[in-house]
């Protein structure tokens, strides 16, 4: 009997250890990864597919990406303090941006540059990482920078900040008239006219099907350099507003994650240096065309 009471006893803490494991799998699961039953492959496996959603988180990204998708534990424990990195997930400027424009010379990135560090260019630098004999953590070291300089030419102003990714509409015939900022939702498309000339153009992104992008003819409200959405709490540098709080702005998260995401109905421009140069030239009461 006594022998009954120690191996139902037994039995009661296993379970709960088990138990305690099933709640807690997130924080468990890496440390034994290597030696875990197949149930719990899921999620070492979907680790690398979560990391691109800190693209917006400078500081938290460039461990992420290096720590979740490197072959063994032991690779990045060793080389990821020592090596200090000089670009990474989440960093933002115009290093990046040359870094973008020598990875598409290598055909190892195909959107034009952006000057954002996102998941994209993470994936093409591990790819070059990989292909060159190098630790592949994602994130550029003063080895990667140098390799990558000596495999690619300097970028030309063209190739830095081409005139967009997609192909632009003809303008819609309400925009050939005064200044007006043409947007086009079967292009993806804004372009900045006056009076029937294409001044610049850049890629944009609209709202999702609940919150869709309003179509018509408008006017620029009020303009606000800095501005952070008092509805979703998010960041609108740059902002244009044309119908209520519908605006023209920049996203990180769409710098980041390209057409992956929507907007909440404001039509999102990933190129913050052309946006920062169209927001100083357009002025309140400019035209703003939506059209398919």
């Amino acid at each position: 009997m006594q022998r009954q009471r120690v191996i139902i006893r037994t039995i009661g803490v296993a379970t709960a250890v088990a138990l305690a494991a099933t709640a807690c799998g997130p924080q468990k699961t890496e440390p034994v990864a290597s030696a875990s039953s197949a149930s719990s492959s899921p999620t070492a496996g979907t680790s690398p597919e979560a990391s691109p959603s800190t693209d917006d988180k400078p500081g938290e990204a460039s461990k992420s990406p290096s720590a979740s998708a490197s072959a063994s534990p032991s690779t990045s424990a060793s080389a990821s303090p020592a090596v200090k990195a000089i670009m990474a997930n989440g960093d933002e400027n115009e290093q990046v941006r040359e870094l973008q424009a020598r990875l598409r010379q290598l055909k190892l990135m195909s959107v034009a540059p952006t000057g954002f560090y996102g998941s994209k260019t993470t994936a093409a630098v591990k790819s070059f990482q990989s292909k060159h004999g190098l630790n592949a953590t994602g994130a550029v070291d003063e080895a990667t920078w140098k390799k990558i300089e000596g495999a690619s030419k300097k970028p030309t102003a063209d190739e830095l900040r081409p005139s967009t990714v997609n192909e632009v509409d003809a303008p819609d015939p309400r925009c050939m008239q005064g200044r007006v900022m043409c947007i086009s939702k079967e292009s993806r498309t804004l372009a900045w006219m006056i009076d029937g000339k294409v001044v610049s153009t850049m890629d944009v992104r609209f709202g999702s099907e609940n919150t869709p992008t309003r179509e018509g003819v408008f006017d620029v409200g009020w303009k606000a350099k800095e501005w952070t959405s008092t509805i979703y709490h998010t960041p609108m540098p740059y902002a244009m507003f044309f119908s209520g709080g519908q605006a023209v702005h920049y996203s990180a998260d769409f710098a980041a994650r390209g057409y992956n995401g929507a907007s909440h109905g404001c039509v999102n421009v990933r190129d913050k240096g052309k946006l920062s140069a169209l927001f100083d030239q357009v002025k309140v009461g400019d035209k703003v065309v939506v059209y398919w």
